[in-house]
């Protein structure tokens, strides 16, 4: 305290009075305090009576009110009352014993729970069973694993693009196309479940699919596949011609090694899969004609525009499902950009129907006839964008099903007839030529 007398003295009044605080702190710092002394009656003590230092009085247990006892009892006694006898007889030692640890781990309220009712199944019944393949179900089984359905919508659209191709039908050609883009599709979708096996286990729309159930093993699947692909394309390449071919092997490639990878990647495979839907009708095309003219790309525009709208609306009632199986789907990360998209495109529908008889492809009345489905389809799809629940995408969905179909038959009807496509100064130059060639023999 003197020390502080005079320090104050030295500074004078004339410091400011933060200046004294901060010397007060300074001699609270030097000085021995009160804390200082304790310490060392502390260790005085200690010396002198080791005794104290030494003794630690035991903690005396919980009371436990009698209450809680009776009715820790009851509890137990009831666990134990309801546990199931175990029968090591018809069980091998590996799966008994790991029988009872988790026994052991349970807590009583899942062992009331899992307890026997008298009408639960044998043991026997609920294990593991080998999956054994009859021949009556193989084809069944092939069909589920190469997506029948989709692979006739394929087939029908390759179909489309032959039939509207400028050219005279020839059915030879036709049948081949059919056959060999059939077995590509057939190939692409068997390659796309083997790849996918444990992601269309957690979804409930394809964890019943071949493959996931173990009904078909994966040599069999990668080996049918091949099967298809390899004829497929040799079909397309030798039979139709070469760029049907390509076209066909591309299609393949762009859809097991591109679009199926993408789905737990980024919403981009959305674009890839539309481009994989419209190369079929372009098949067809080049298959009729051997050359990739603007009635083929046109084709191609409206397959293209026409998955968006019907593949939007069917993601959007399966969010939780692609959810679940991580697909990176724009129905579960961008929800607001699938449904932008799928108006969009039915709204592009209209536009390439106006194209068509600009490009000499159908008459004008094609737009005008296809005019009243591409608006139902446009309203619907702003019915989509507005609500955005699950009865407008039904909706969409269900009108996206019997939109293309019809579509395609009203562009049909609207072709233009294939003397018309011809230069009548060609036609006018042929006939003299054939007429001496009638005249030289």
């Amino acid at each position: 305290t003197g020390f502080l007398v005079w320090r104050l003295k030295g500074a004078g009044t004339r410091h400011s009075p933060s200046h004294f605080v901060h010397l007060c702190r300074a001699a609270n710092d030097r000085l021995v305090t009160f804390q200082y002394f304790h310490f060392l009656k502390r260790m005085y003590v200690t010396q002198y009576n080791r005794d104290l230092s030494q003794r630690a009085k035991p903690k005396s247990d919980p009371v436990v009110s009698p209450f809680h006892e009776l009715q820790q009892l009851d509890q137990e006694k009831r666990v134990v009352h309801k546990i199931s006898p175990i029968s090591p007889i018809h069980q091998p030692w590996p799966e008994t014993s790991r029988r009872g640890e988790l026994r052991e781990v349970e807590s009583p309220a899942e062992t009331e729970a899992s307890a026997p009712s008298p009408r639960a199944e044998p043991s026997e019944d609920r294990q593991w069973k080998e999956m054994k393949l009859r021949l009556d179900e193989l084809p069944g089984i092939l069909a589920r694993l190469s997506k029948i359905k989709l692979t006739a919508l394929v087939v029908s659209t390759a179909s489309a693009g032959f039939a509207m191709a400028p050219v005279p039908f020839d059915l030879t050609c036709f049948l081949l196309a059919s056959l060999g883009t059939g077995l590509a599709s057939c190939a692409a979708n068997s390659i796309n479940q083997f790849f996918e096996v444990p992601f269309d286990s957690n979804m409930n729309r394809t964890k019943n699919r071949p493959l996931v159930r173990g009904q078909i093993s994966p040599l069999l699947a990668v080996g049918f596949a091949a099967s298809c692909a390899v004829p497929g394309i040799a079909l397309l390449a030798l039979g139709v011609n070469p760029l049907t071919g390509a076209l066909g092997a591309f299609n393949i490639f762009l859809y097991t090694c591109c679009y199926t990878p993408m789905k737990r990647i980024s919403i981009a495979n959305t674009w890839v899969g539309a481009v994989v839907g419209a190369i079929p009708p372009v098949m067809g095309w080049t298959a009729a004609t051997g050359s990739l003219d603007a009635g083929a790309l046109l084709l191609g525009g409206i397959l293209y525009s026409w998955q968006f709208p019907h593949f939007n609306a069917l993601s959007w009632g399966l969010r939780e499902d692609y959810s679940r199986g991580g697909y990176c789907m724009m129905s579960v990360t961008h929800p607001g950009l699938c449904r932008r998209v799928a108006l969009r495109h039915c709204l592009a529908l209209l536009g390439l129907s106006t194209v068509a008889p600009v490009l000499g492809i159908t008459t004008w009345t094609f737009p005008v006839v296809s005019l009243p489905i591409n608006l139902y389809i446009s309203y619907l799809g702003f019915r989509f964008y507005r609500d955005a629940d699950r009865s407008s995408s039904r909706r969409l969905f269900f009108c996206s099903l019997w939109h293309l179909p019809m579509l395609l038959l009203v562009m049909f009807t609207c072709k233009k007839p294939v003397l018309e496509k011809e230069d009548k100064s060609d036609l006018l130059g042929e006939g003299p030529g054939r007429a001496v060639g009638m005249r030289l023999p």
